[in-house]
């Protein structure tokens, strides 16, 4: 097979949770343990920083690497979803794997794959872990997928743990509370491996001082009201909350005998983008009139992406919308400002959801426009009816934001 028929090929005949949702979650680490087995354990032949979270764990994930990077460090990346193509999920030195590497993976393990069958996670993430094995990185920064402590990543033994924030995401999966959902995330820490908490309040901090006091783990809270000096190339507002996190991570591992500069610090933070490849995090594609699109998706992040888009200045707001089936949108909807003239589309994925069923939950919450049967219809439609003093907004889903980049 050629790398296009090896995708179809995992796309189609493997359980993927960002095209089929529920049904393709698994909550068991059988699988993963038995490939890593097969594979002779790469995930044992490099250090790495394990990153969970419900909002910012891909931003923060690729800023510290980025600060790696220009500290000198060989780092390997693994996030996910991606965007625009499969490789975007696992980099080395911020270049994405090699097709190549990729068809052989699964040439090598196609008979494992079928007979055992693991999800299209499960294989991705062994797959990262071979690769950053074979390319002898310095430090692999893993991002979990889903939750944390069953989430397939969850069998390294990390220099680091990381969880950025908590927020009722996922719930059919981690639970109905706050402090349901970090004690899932909260199974990422390990028995004396320090850990990282982005941000935190009274329902989750004591779930993470009493995981990390069961484990013997130094625990970390970061301080965001401290004064954050440091350029940043990621121009969302929320993204300082995620440096913060990003400069307390270093903090730690520099007492783990990593040597990272302030000059390394200011450099990575300030050319996230170029040294890693970050895309759609209030991403702007074009000045006049303003484009911009960015991949929050659930109630704490858009709760910021809104505010930051109703500041802006602007004649009119267009936004192109597109969600996936399983999104509450009754708490995301009143986020949507009411004057803004609307898009409704279905992301090109079996879990899009209708745009006309879109549209009409809208206009309980007062959001009005047109429904159109794809993205990239709805996103032409929007491109030629902007004025030069408008701005279009993209988002809505991940999924939403992939097609139009």
């Amino acid at each position: 097979m050629n790398y296009q028929e090896t995708l179809e090929w995992m796309f189609q005949q493997l359980p993927m949770y960002q095209r089929q949702g529920k049904s393709a979650f698994k909550k068991d680490l059988t699988n993963i343990k038995a490939f890593c087995e097969h594979l002779n354990h790469p995930e044992k032949n490099f250090k790495s920083i394990h990153i969970a979270g419900t909002n910012g764990k891909g931003s923060t994930s690729h800023m510290l690497a980025s600060v790696l990077q220009e500290a000198g460090y060989k780092v390997g990346l693994y996030t996910s979803p991606h965007l625009k193509d499969f490789r975007e999920r696992i980099k080395c030195g911020g270049k994405e794997v090699s097709e190549e590497f990729v068809v052989e993976f699964i040439r090598a393990n196609k008979c494992f794959l079928e007979t055992q069958k693991l999800s299209f996670f499960e294989m991705t993430v062994a797959m990262a872990f071979q690769y950053f094995s074979a390319q002898e990185v310095d430090v692999a920064i893993v991002e979990v997928g889903l939750g944390g402590r069953l989430d397939s990543t969850n069998i390294i033994l990390p220099e680091l743990s990381v969880i950025t924030n908590i927020g009722l995401d996922h719930t059919q999966f981690l639970g109905n509370t706050l402090a349901e959902i970090a004690k899932e995330k909260a199974g990422i820490i390990k028995e004396y491996i320090p850990v990282v908490i982005g941000q935190s309040h009274g329902e989750t901090r004591f779930v993470f001082e009493q995981m990390a006091a069961s484990k013997n783990a130094s625990v970390f809270f970061v301080d965001q009201e401290k004064e954050f000096l440091y350029p940043l190339d990621l121009k969302g507002s929320y993204q300082q909350k995620n440096a913060r996190t990003v400069l307390q991570c270093i903090n730690v591992l520099k007492t783990k005998n990593f040597y990272i500069s302030d000059e390394a610090i200011k450099l990575g933070l300030a050319h996230v983008v170029s040294n890693t490849g970050l895309k759609g995090r209030w991403q702007i594609l074009q000045e006049q009139p303003m484009v911009i699109c960015d991949t929050a998706h659930n109630y704490d992040g858009l709760c910021i992406v809104m505010e930051q888009l109703k500041a802006l200045p602007k004649k009119e707001l267009h936004i192109v919308l597109g969600v996936v089936t399983d999104k509450d949108l009754g708490s995301i909807l009143p986020l949507f400002p009411k004057d803004a003239r609307y898009y409704f589309c279905r992301p090109h994925i079996p879990r899009g959801k209708n745009a006309a069923e879109l549209a009409a939950e809208a206009k309980k919450y007062n959001l009005h426009g047109k429904i159109f049967p794809s993205v990239k219809k709805a996103y032409s439609a929007a491109f030629q009816c902007i004025g030069k003093d408008d701005v279009l907004y993209v988002g809505g889903s991940t999924f939403t934001v992939a097609e139009i980049i």
